[in-house]
């Protein structure tokens, strides 16, 4: 009775489309999870398997805009213009955009609308859709966003205020900074991953039922019972619950060293998983859905790490404790480094987040891929960086203490309250409250210092618009693949992604020259002339920082490898008056520089 017919397709195609000026449609909205079942495993597999250039990940509707654009950018279709989903910005279906828009030649978007009402007139269900019209080469296009919506006297039309803005139009149906245009960096890979996909409510359990298990009694079984966080007890009240987790274990030696856990896991998981048509997860039904080895690996040798909710209103940032296991709906950065945590809840990295991130719904999406290794991180003197360090320290643990305080005092409440004060909005009695307990001017000024510190790190002014911002990181973003395909990779965690590698950097040995030696206070030894401007302002700034005296100009070429050529000397001079213009550096007279 459980039997269903499936369909093989053998040696598919794409479908031929008849020769045309315009190509207007409303392709069907299915995403990608429910294609195999509205369109069946064979046709599913079928279409993937057909067009290779299209990630598997991309909803139904993407086909069609793939195919349109093609068809289009090589000039066989004037135009096309589509009503898709809204989905159509996040980052698994921009991809088919990026890939058009950049190619050559070229396809550019005269015409967009990311995010309108729209109701179903079937079934009356209201959903929000985005609008795109594809032009063959590179032209300027006009972007609308709504502004305002309304329903008049309970009618199911819906009014739309629309605002028209005119440029490129980039892939994520913005216009400004290419952030969809950026690019996934070395340096920010393989120290972030989704947290654990369980795949059974029957491995949750309460911190007394983990008792009654044998927690605390039998030995090791620590290792195997840990502390479970998920969206919700991030931002709003933890759960205080457990999680089972036998991975390493075989059934038989689950069953054997841990009794109690076998027969829990035997009676709430193995029957759910048995109805499951994964082979695989049937018979390994006392483990999670997903192995998460990589995350594993990232999180041996810390004792916390970052974690961030994937969908939430307000991006926030926190340390977890190495003995909290996330859940799929966090994104985790293997950092312990409260540097890495200050720069992270910037204005800087949260607008980019923002920026490059999906939305689902009203809410933003943290994409690892997109928002984490994109982002360019700055290139701090020891000092810049070890006050971004006591800030994060102080925002992390000044929120917990709060929280503690106050249980029912949750991050989502003192971020709408800060978000309101900084739009200068009244607040009512039971904001004030939040306020009162969360000291949300506090919160306030730690943000406000954060955020100041950071543009210090980057060598930007701290009161940069907000676009002038994600200008300069795309840039940047841009200047740091160049080094990366030069062999220069300015890893956050060598010792764990790239072992093998030797790390350049000011260390330990004093500064000579053959002509002239200066007695400096802090020890350095040699590095390499870089080969790019940005990055040697940030070696010189290093240099600078790691001195505790002012030094000549002739010093400072001579802590460079290789032969002090008049064209360095010139270089670095100029890059001395620039940090000097940008407070970085000071002339203390007689030639003399220090940070």
């Amino acid at each position: 009775e459980a039997r269903v017919q499936a369909w093989q397709y053998s040696n598919p195609k794409q479908a031929d489309w008849p020769e045309a000026d315009y190509i207007v449609g409303n392709p069907p909205f299915i995403g990608t999870a429910r294609m195999r079942d509205a369109l069946g495993d064979g046709y599913t597999e079928a279409l993937r398997k057909t067009y290779t250039k299209v990630p598997e990940s991309v909803d139904f509707v993407m086909y069609w805009w793939e195919k349109s654009a093609e068809l289009t950018r090589l000039g066989k279709t004037k135009r096309f213009g589509f009503i898709t989903t809204n989905s159509l910005r996040q980052t698994f279906n921009r991809r088919v955009l990026q890939q058009h828009l950049s190619a050559s030649p070229a396809l550019s978007l005269a015409f967009a609308i990311p995010d309108h009402p729209w109701v179903d007139s079937l079934d009356g269900a209201a959903v929000r859709i985005a609008m795109t019209v594809g032009i063959p080469g590179e032209h300027q296009g006009r972007l609308l966003n709504v502004i305002s919506e309304r329903s008049d006297d309970g009618n199911e039309a819906i009014s739309v205020e629309l605002q028209e803005k005119s440029g490129k139009v980039y892939a994520d149906l913005t216009i400004g900074a290419d952030v969809a245009g950026s690019v996934s960096l070395k340096e920010n890979q393989g120290i972030s991953n989704r947290g654990f996909e369980i795949g059974g409510a029957g491995f949750i359990v309460s911190p007394e039922q983990a008792e009654n298990l044998g927690l605390g009694r039998i030995k090791n079984l620590e290792n195997y019972i840990l502390k479970y966080r998920n969206g919700r007890d991030i931002t709003s009240v933890p759960r205080g619950v457990m999680i089972i987790d036998m991975y390493g274990l075989s059934a038989i030696q689950v069953r054997e060293k841990f009794p109690e856990v076998y027969q829990w896991l035997f009676e709430r998981v193995k029957p759910e998983r048995e109805q499951n048509r994964s082979k695989l997860l049937s018979e390994n039904w006392w483990l999670h859905r997903r192995a998460r080895e990589d995350l594993r690996n990232m999180l041996k040798n810390l004792s916390r790490y970052i974690a961030t909710v994937e969908t939430a209103k307000h991006r926030v940032f926190v340390f977890l404790e190495k003995d909290i296991l996330p859940d799929n709906m966090l994104v985790n950065i293997a950092l312990e480094d409260g540097y890495y945590l200050g720069v992270l809840s910037s204005k800087h990295h949260v607008l980019w987040a923002l920026a490059t991130g999906g939305i689902l719904g009203p809410t933003p999406r943290y994409n690892k891929t997109r928002c984490f290794e994109t982002f360019p991180f700055p290139t701090p003197s020891d000092t810049q960086k070890s006050q971004i360090r006591d800030l994060g320290e102080r925002l992390d643990a000044h929120r917990k203490r709060q929280q503690s305080q106050y249980p029912d005092l949750t991050l989502t409440d003192m971020y709408n309250v800060l978000e309101k004060e900084r739009a200068g909005e009244k607040l009512n009695e039971k904001e004030r409250r939040i306020h009162e307990q969360g000291l949300i001017g506090l919160l306030r000024q730690l943000h406000d210092e954060l955020d100041a510190a950071v543009a210090e790190a980057y060598g930007w002014p701290a009161d940069l618009p907000e676009a002038e911002i994600l200008e300069r990181l795309v840039q940047l973003n841009a200047q740091r693949a160049a080094e990366e395909a030069a062999g220069q990779v300015r890893w956050l965690r060598p010792e764990y992604q790239a072992p093998n590698e030797v790390q350049q950097g000011v260390q330990g040995k004093l500064l000579e020259d053959e002509e002239e030696t200066v007695a400096v206070s802090a020890a350095v030894a040699k590095q390499a002339w870089p080969d790019t401007l940005p990055a040697q302002a940030a070696a010189l700034r290093d240099l600078l920082a790691s001195l505790d005296q002012s030094v000549e100009l002739s010093t400072l070429a001579a802590a460079f490898e290789g032969k002090v050529t008049p064209k360095r000397k010139t270089d670095i001079q100029r890059l001395l008056e620039t940090m000097a213009a940008l407070g970085q550096a000071e002339m203390t007279g007689a030639g003399l520089w220090k940070r």
